[in-house]
């Protein structure tokens, strides 16, 4: 293995580009499996006004447009309405066949006050856990939508400031690592166990916590939907959407500006994800914009159960953190393969790419303090702390991640990519890419990296450093 190898080449790194951008590599057949096969087709109406809803928004309407999705699924499925206006509401539950129609005018808004969220048994942040409800709920149905052209408000900055608030008590005791689990807070739309769900053309803003969870589910369809989770200050944890160990998943048209991971695909955390051992695997992401948060595309950092079979093309970053993000941690195992992401545009990103396995060690690995008996710990609190055996069984993989027709204007940084020295970053490609930022960067650990018809133009005129890695000649 090679240690301490640069490839410099002045202001110029890697290879020289030539000519313009190539069209991109054939898609692969499954992309055509992805999404809903199914939508409600039923026309009957339910109108929530009916069952007592009221659109001043202060009533708490929760019981009035439950009553309606229940109606609706009795008579066999249908569409649920709202009259233009604002409805207050806690959390809701979709059932088989009701189509949830939140129309122009009208704005659902969520309730500020967390008992209007109970408790389900979920999984976030990778540890399967009690956790508040949804705003919208969709858990272990089949063949449901939410759809329309008006807003659902979460109103979370309370949430945020109840975060905000635990995280500067915890951390002065060395409990960073549990914070975002105790710090319990809505999440805005959740479809869990479930098949065949469409979510379309909705404008998701100001979520408590991740925006759009999909959870242990397949069939799904997330399409034209925008994220505007920056009003009104900047929500810690405020993903845009977040696969998480589900499959023949379809996102696409979506506009996202969020504080945390833009498109982010996760399947379990350490010991509970393990256990779970769930994919998320064969996902579409195309034709959607990312401004603000931490990564156009984020893979991990819950790798568990592993993440295959990804294609991600025609997508812009507009001033995200990361362009393509993959992060995990030495006691998060599983395996991130076969990604494809190409026909990218990005402006004043910072990183094109990043890649580390040893991610974020503060809030990655679990320490019980001083002071503390694990017997009277709650559930959650033991997953979180319980090691991962044998420890080599937490060693996550990443290989076969495939980089084509980027153009990247105004980044901070072309590449950070850190392997380990037991798991090393093996056989990503890089195809007609041409990067202009401040610094080239650097890999480290890594092996058979292949690159053909890329040019990354410095302002410093540095170099790509690259570390204890082997074969990395570019292909001729």
């Amino acid at each position: 293995m090679n240690s301490n190898y640069f490839l410099v080449l002045s202001s110029f790194i890697l290879l020289l580009f030539s000519g313009t951008l190539q069209a991109a590599e054939p898609e692969p057949a499954w992309v055509k499996k992805t999404g809903a096969k199914t939508f409600p087709s039923k026309k009957q109406e339910f109108r929530v006004k009916a069952y007592g809803a009221k659109s001043d928004g202060t009533t708490l309407n929760t019981r009035a447009i439950q009553a309606a999705i229940d109606a609706c699924a009795a008579k066999g499925g249908g569409s649920v309405t709202f009259e233009p206006g604002a409805y207050l509401t806690g959390s809701v539950f979709l059932k088989k066949g009701v189509n949830l129609v939140i129309g122009r005018g009208v704005e659902l808004k969520g309730s500020q006050d967390i008992k209007d969220y109970p408790d389900i048994d979920t999984r976030v942040a990778g540890i399967e856990m009690k956790w508040p409800a949804a705003l919208i709920n969709c858990i272990g149905q089949d063949n449901a939508a939410i759809i329309g052209e008006g807003i659902v408000n979460a109103q979370g900055k309370p949430f945020w400031d109840f975060y905000w608030n635990l995280r500067r008590e915890y951390e002065p005791k060395g409990l960073r690592w549990i914070v975002d689990y105790d710090a319990k807070r809505p999440r805005t739309v959740l479809i869990s166990e479930s098949s065949n769900i469409t979510l379309k053309n909705l404008t998701l803003q100001q979520a408590g916590f991740w925006t759009v969870q999909i959870l242990y589910s397949r069939q799904v369809t997330v399409d034209g939907i925008i994220v505007r989770n920056n009003i009104d200050g900047h929500g810690p944890s405020t993903d845009g959407v977040d696969v998480d160990s589900s499959c023949y998943v379809l996102i696409q048209n979506c506009d996202i500006d969020c504080n945390d991971d833009d498109f982010c695909l996760k399947a379990g955390r350490d010991w509970d994800g393990l256990r779970v051992n769930r994919p998320t695997e064969y996902v579409v992401i195309r034709n959607c914009v990312a401004r603000a948060g931490g990564g156009l595309l984020t893979l991990g950092s819950e790798t568990s159960g592993s993440i295959r079979h990804v294609f991600a093309t025609n997508l812009t970053a507009n001033g995200t953190g990361n362009g393509m993000n993959i992060k995990s941690a030495t006691t998060r195992g599983g395996t991130v393969e076969d990604v494809h992401f190409q026909n990218i545009t990005m402006n004043g990103v910072g990183n094109v790419l990043q890649v580390t396995l040893n991610w974020n060690p503060s809030y990655s690995y679990s320490k019980l303090p001083e002071g503390y008996t694990e017997a009277s710990l709650p559930a959650h609190w033991k997953k979180m702390l319980t090691k991962v055996e044998p420890a080599e069984k937490g060693i996550p993989r990443c290989n076969s991640i495939y980089l084509s027709d980027i153009v990247a204007k105004d980044a901070k940084r072309a590449i950070y990519a850190v392997g380990l020295p037991e798991s090393l970053l093996t056989n990503f490609q890089f195809k007609n890419i041409q990067i202009e930022g401040a610094a080239a960067g650097s890999i480290a650990y890594s092996r058979d990296w292949h690159f053909e018809n890329v040019s990354i133009r410095t302002k410093d005129t540095s170099p790509l450093k690259v570390e204890n890695s082997a074969n990395m000649q570019a292909v001729k």
